[in-house]
This record gives C-alpha cells, sequence and structure tokens, in this order.
C-alpha cells in the first residue's frame, strides 16, 4: 500500500529559517505548500527545491500578512492547493527591522504592525485552515515564537503609548504563545496539536541581521528545532507546550493566566473575524 507523504505548509518560506526549513522537508519528501509575500521569489524557491531534492512540485501561495483581507484570500487558496494538511508552520514575521524601521507602523487594518503580522495573521490563518488540518489523521501546528516576551497591556495594546520596536515584537510574540495555548485547550480531544518555540536565538536570517547587526546561534539549529515539532514521531501527542530551542520551556507567567488568555482570544476574534474552532 502506497502512504501519501504529508503535506505541511509554511509561511515565509522565501527567506531565512522558512526557507531552511522547506529545504529540510523536501529533502524528507515532503510535499509543501510555500507562503510567500514576493511572487518571483515564491517561484525560485520552489523551482529550487524541486532541482535540489527531486521532491514533490511545492505549491505557491502569495500574500502580504499585514492584510487581513489578504490572509482571507490565502486560506481559499491554500485550500484551492491542497485536500489536506499535516502540519501548519507559522513563520513569517517582522523583527525589530532596521534603524529606519523602529517608528510606530499600522497595517492595512490600522492595527500595529508587528502585532498585525506575527499575531493575527497567524491566529485568523489557523482557524481558517483547521477544515484541512482536521483532515489529516494527525496534523500539527507549529507557532515560531520567541523566547523575548513581553506581557500584553490591554489598555494600549496597540502601543500608542510608550512605543518602541522591541516592546512590540515582544508582545506580539507573547501574544501568539499565548493563543497557542489557548487553541491547544480548545482542540483537546482532537487529533491536532498545537506547539510554540524559540528555534534559536538571532539566526543569521535577513530579519535578524537588518536589526542587530550579527547572529548567535546557527541556522542549522534553529532549523531541526523546528523540524522536530513538526515531524519527531515522539511528539506525536505533545501539546500546548512552548520549547527553547528543544527543551520545553515556560513562557511568560502571564500566558499561563486563563484571564489573560480568554481576553487574548476574544480580541483577536473580534479584529480578524477568524471563525472560532
Amino acid at each position: 500500500m502506497t502512504i501519501d507523504p504529508p503535506t505541511v505548509m509554511i509561511t515565509g518560506a522565501t527567506d531565512g529559517l522558512g526557507r531552511a526549513l522547506a529545504h529540510r522537508l523536501a529533502a524528507d519528501g515532503t510535499r509543501l505548500v510555500l507562503h510567500g509575500r514576493d511572487p518571483g521569489k515564491l517561484r525560485h524557491t520552489a523551482a529550487e527545491l524541486r532541482r535540489r531534492h527531486g521532491c514533490p512540485q511545492p505549491a505557491t501561495v502569495c500574500a502580504d500578512l499585514s492584510e487581513l483581507a489578504q490572509v482571507r484570500r490565502l486560506a481559499r487558496d491554500v485550500a484551492s492547493a491542497t485536500d489536506r494538511l499535516d502540519a501548519l508552520v507559522n513563520n513569517a514575521g517582522v523583527g525589530f527591522g532596521g534603524p529606519e524601521e523602529r517608528h510606530r507602523q499600522l497595517s492595512a487594518d490600522g492595527h500595529e504592525l508587528r502585532f498585525a503580522v506575527n499575531h493575527l495573521a497567524g491566529f485568523d490563518l489557523t482557524l481558517r485552515l483547521l477544515h484541512l488540518l482536521r483532515r489529516a489523521p494527525h496534523a500539527r501546528i507549529v507557532n515560531v515564537a520567541s523566547i523575548g516576551q513581553h506581557p500584553i497591556d490591554f489598555a494600549d495594546v496597540m502601543l500608542e503609548h510608550g512605543y518602541t520596536a522591541v516592546r512590540a515584537y515582544r508582545q506580539s510574540k507573547l501574544a501568539q504563545i499565548i493563543a497557542g495555548l489557548e487553541l491547544a485547550e480548545r482542540l483537546r480531544g482532537e487529533p491536532i496539536t498545537v506547539n510554540s518555540l524559540h528555534p534559536a536565538t538571532y539566526m543569521p536570517t535577513k530579519m535578524v541581521l537588518a536589526g542587530l547587526g550579527h547572529s548567535v546561534d546557527t541556522l542549522e539549529a534553529g532549523t531541526a528545532a523546528t523540524w522536530r515539532l513538526i515531524r519527531l514521531p515522539e511528539l506525536a501527542g505533545t501539546t500546548g507546550r512552548f520549547f527553547d530551542r528543544t527543551a520545553e520551556a515556560r513562557a511568560h507567567p502571564t500566558a499561563y493566566q486563563q484571564d489573560v488568555r480568554t481576553r487574548l482570544w476574544r480580541l483577536s476574534i473580534d479584529l480578524t473575524a477568524a471563525p472560532p474552532p
């Protein structure tokens, strides 16, 4: 009996960790759905994967995650490209940015940009793709987050006061982790796991080098840490966790406060109009 290879979607798949992860998965024969903002880079990445690894032809889907209308269209495009997903990797994000990008910016929908891209887009996309994840025997959702986290000020979520790019980034990453923990609970009893991780510290990606100017950990380390949450058989039943690289860790204490989780969940549903699970 022929067993179909798993199908994995990666957001932000044309650069950095997303691209390296696509190569690691393609080498395993995984079917890939690659997301990016630039159609040309998407075509180049898909062709490179096919040429280097002889993998099934990757599907490509293009969208700017800073606009929720494009996130909704992206979900429809993914559903047209595949009838199931075995894993969804929410990897795309906005970092600290270079010096000229560290002022407060808004998304197309008027939300603080890092909160919009790093949290709201992945939250919305995940809920809109649950029907494809439910078609897999066992599915995994992996959120690429960060060890750098800042508590959410619900009186000023969009950081109109006291804004810094670092605070905005860290708040958005904690929001991503909190939403993952809450989704894991809401999916409890279904064969879908939800985990978040800090893949590595300051990998040599375009985002890190633009914001910091140097790297610390290798891209290979971050790729391996993320891959294990997607494919390692021993983690098939692990859900509702946060990992620092490959070790289970604790996120910011507020991530485990139910009132914070419920408040963020309701806010995220209100802002995205995403369908509840």
